[in-house]
């Protein structure tokens, strides 16, 4: 009888300890936030993802949208969650520019543990189709002309796009004036319309128009020319060597979930993008794979970060 108590108050131990050490086991759930709204790329790897690891695991994966404070208000959440393994964060990399730019309650490099590097989309700076600006050179020459003029519409304030822009300006020795918008999305609508000079975005949200006809790219912000626009030459080929504008996505768990449960997400996720009826959705969307995770991806997270850091400094920008 007494052995029987003890085996059944054993039992009830590791019922009770279930939800801390069989977190994979069929039943859970698993949220994945986005600090972005519904339709952004953001949004959309994050669902793909979540469709593929709910299909082929004993999980449910849920995506939840928290825009807002240019995505610190889903980034925080994430960052004061339980290390559990129950929520994540799917994000731009623009995050990382937080502490630098903002006064966050966590800090985008130490607050989370790097799980895998998911697409990234190439970047370009592109005119309106009707525009008299047909190449880099004659924008940078107008610029010059006419400093302050030209506008060039991005998301923003605090984006990587931003951050391109001032970097171009600062080696062309130009001025051309930042119009902030809330996504990628609005930003080349008040470019089809004419309401600005140019826009700087993933190439994703540009691709249609060019095909169209109704915009054009000047340059790609890319270590080498893009597949889908072969004819666009990068900003390192114009004479602004290592001219470069990351625009990826990534997914991290809260800092000290455990490494077998980062190990288990890496997998999942991997699995999810490489999956061919994932690269194809993401293909027809102009998102790449083929990023790191783990230890390599984290390095990639505070290089990146360094970098930000210093281009932040050289261009005086205050901590808003």
């Amino acid at each position: 009888m007494r052995t029987l108590t003890s085996l059944a108050a054993a039992t009830v131990a590791l019922c009770l300890l279930a939800p801390e050490f069989g977190w994979s086991q069929g039943g859970r759930n698993i949220k994945l936030l986005v600090p972005a709204s519904p339709g952004a790329s953001t949004d959309f790897v994050a669902r793909l993802s979540a469709d593929h690891i709910s299909r082929t695991q004993s999980v449910t994966a849920v995506v939840e949208n928290r825009p807002g404070a240019n995505g610190m208000i889903g980034v925080g959440e994430v960052a004061r969650s339980a290390p559990d393994g129950n929520t994540l964060l799917v994000t731009a990399n623009t995050y990382l520019l937080d502490d630098l730019l903002r006064k966050p309650s966590y800090h985008p490099v130490t607050s989370f543990e790097p799980i895998c590097h998911l697409v990234q989309t190439p970047a370009v700076l592109a005119v309106h189709a009707e525009s008299p600006y047909r190449t880099l050179a004659d924008f940078i020459n107008a610029a010059r002309e006419k400093p302050g003029a030209l506008s060039l519409a991005a998301v923003g304030p605090g984006s990587t796009f931003q951050l391109g822009l001032i970097d171009l300006m600062g080696r062309a020795k130009i001025n051309v004036t930042f119009v902030p918008y809330p996504g990628s999305a609005p930003a080349v609508t008040a470019l089809v319309g004419q309401h600005v000079t140019s826009v700087i975005s993933g190439y994703a949200v540009v691709a249609e128009h060019i095909k169209a006809g109704k915009l054009r790219a000047l340059a790609a912000a890319t270590a080498k020319r893009i597949a889908p626009a072969p004819d666009v030459p990068t900003f390192d080929e114009l004479g602004f060597k290592g001219l470069e504008i990351e625009n990826s996505f990534g997914v991290v768990a809260p800092v000290k979930t455990p490494k077998d449960v980062i190990a288990q997400f890496t997998s999942w996720f991997t699995a999810a993008i490489q999956a061919p009826d994932s690269q194809a959705k993401l293909a027809a969307q102009y998102l790449y794979t083929g990023g790191p995770c783990g230890d390599t991806y984290a390095a990639q997270i505070r290089k990146s970060h360094d970098a930000y850091e210093k281009l932040i400094k050289e261009a005086g920008i205050k901590v808003q």
